[in-house]
């Protein structure tokens, strides 16, 4: 994925609307207002969830007449996820050794 810009994966997938709307539109494009109607919260402020999953490259918008269509851009979140999974296996890796360290100085 040379050249692809990194994606703030933490700032994305904070939000437990972000985690729900990548859910859905993860195996099927939807539209705006499919998203809307799934959601208590405003048609504006799911267009920022919206807005910050395309800014970070999660999605992908389609617009066709007056409808925008929304889908996972899957090849970015793929590589995000994996950075993801790396990144908290190092900080894992990190807090058992700290632990072994810890545990070894009192024998």
């Amino acid at each position: 994925m040379e050249g692809m810009k990194l994606t703030d994966i933490y700032r994305a997938v904070s939000d437990p609307v972000r985690r729900r709307i990548l859910k859905m539109v993860a195996h099927q494009e939807k539209t705006q207002s499919e998203i809307v109607k799934e959601f208590i919260i405003s048609q504006p402020a799911v267009k920022k969830h919206l807005a910050i999953l395309l800014e970070e490259e999660l999605i992908l918008e389609r617009r066709e007449g007056k409808y925008c269509y929304y889908r996972l851009n899957t090849p970015v979140f793929k590589h995000q996820y994996q950075r993801l999974q790396h990144e908290l296996g190092l900080i894992l890796e990190n807090k058992l050794n700290n632990l072994k360290h810890y545990l070894e100085e009192d024998m």
